[in-house]
């Protein structure tokens, strides 16, 4: 009897043990145990590491929400400096669905304005490192490099090929000193000639003689490298004529070889190539991101052409400005529109979609950076980290992996 009691106080004192056990580890710590909801993301390396609070915002192919779970360049890129730096990380999108400006009572919206109000303790995503947000927060090393681009729709900025486009492998002003090196190149052919008595000495005909007329037919026809009478007889005349089809020779290689890459690339039938150009065009309305960084670098430019693209936007903000990236691609797809912004991000649309390309020129050279409180003791670790990523080519698989282009897979799969 006495053991069987004894038995059955033991069993009743586990059982309790184990509950008031259970219930202390639920008290603990919630948050990490809470399901993560959509739009948050809760990761970790490991029990007893600081737990970091990041914000981001939703752009394809930098922060992508993939079920319950956030996916993306961003999340590789912040997995992987969790891993070096060994920290927990609970990840939330931006509430306002903004990168980060200052508004019209002198706050900070979007990410910005989340670590200034201590909401979050850092911001990983394709967040541009200006002057302005460094005075109230602080950047680590650019993990990514970009600019500022104009991204189009095929179809709105082909033209027809002109008459001339058979001059676009050279500039103006390459023709122009080609056509003095042909003048002076068959004056000189006439002037020697005239001087050396081999070629005037012997007056059979007139047609035999290095006229300045026949001097410049033999010039044309050594471009067309077709053989042109009369044939020189003086030494002297024979060394420039040698020199002029020798220069001819590496002149059309040169040509050949600019004309055959620019039909394989279409470039010349890019009326838009510059920011110039766009300016001076009608046909096509362009804007940027409000609030975006890139509306401010034209809004603080001192160059002319950039003042006239800040003045058209601020104009006519209502039609031209949008609100998000994707706004911004579709409206490029679906109507005469040009938008205006990262490179990078540009190069990727047109990588997804083969009717849209990004014109050539790219101007003010900038970087993606993780921004942190000011004085926070995770800036410089978060910079050395960046920088280890980059000198193991981590950086760089990742650029590769989520800028894969879906056209150039698409061609490979019908010519298989």
């Amino acid at each position: 009897m006495d053991k069987g009691l004894h038995f059955t106080l033991c069993v009743v004192t586990a059982v309790l043990l184990l509950k008031e056990s259970s219930q202390a580890g639920e008290e603990k710590d919630p948050e990490l145990l809470a399901a993560p909801s959509l739009g948050t993301d809760s990761r970790g390396t490991g029990e007893g590491l600081p737990t970091l609070t990041v914000t981001t915002i939703l752009e394809d192919p930098y922060v992508m929400v993939r079920g319950a779970e956030l996916e993306g360049y961003c999340m590789e890129l912040l997995a992987a400096l969790a891993g070096m730096l060994r920290f927990q990380y609970r990840v939330k999108v931006v509430g306002d669905g903004q990168y980060g400006a200052v508004t019209a009572g002198g706050n900070w919206s979007g990410m910005i304005g989340e670590i200034l109000r201590r909401e979050a303790d850092i911001a990983v995503a394709p967040l541009t490192v200006t002057s302005a947000r460094e005075e109230v927060v602080s950047f680590t090393t650019p993990f990514l490099q970009t600019g500022i681009g104009i991204l189009l729709r095929k179809d709105t900025t082909s033209q027809d090929m002109s008459f001339f486009h058979f001059l676009s492998p050279f500039s103006k002003e390459t023709w122009t000193a080609l056509l003095f090196a042909y003048l002076l190149t068959c004056f000189c052919l006439f002037l020697v000639a005239r001087l050396s008595p081999c070629e005037w000495n012997e007056p059979k005909n007139e047609e035999n003689h290095f006229t300045f007329l026949n001097s410049l037919w033999f010039g044309a026809g050594a471009l067309a490298l077709q053989g042109a009478t009369p044939r020189p007889q003086a030494l002297s005349v024979r060394v420039i004529a040698v020199v002029w089809w020798l220069f001819t020779l590496a002149l059309l290689a040169a040509y050949i070889a600019n004309f055959t890459a620019l039909l394989s690339s279409g470039s010349e039938q890019l009326p838009i190539q510059t920011f110039e150009d766009l300016v001076k065009q009608r046909n096509l309305e362009f804007g940027t991101l409000e609030g975006s960084s890139t509306f401010y670098y034209f809004k603080n430019s001192k160059n002319p052409i950039h003042q006239m693209i800040y003045e058209y936007m601020e104009k006519r903000r209502e039609h031209v400005l949008v609100k998000t990236y994707q706004e911004a691609v579709q409206r490029v797809m679906d109507s005469n529109y040009a938008f205006i912004g990262e490179s990078i991000s540009q190069d990727l649309a047109a990588a997804r979609h083969c009717n849209l390309i990004r014109a050539p020129e790219v101007i003010g050279a900038r970087g993606f950076g993780i921004a942190t409180a000011q004085a926070s003791p995770w800036t410089k670790p978060l910079s050395i980290a960046v920088l280890k990523l980059r000198e193991a080519g981590d950086l760089d698989y990742l650029r590769n992996k989520w800028w894969e282009s879906s056209c150039l897979r698409q061609s490979r799969d019908r010519w298989g």
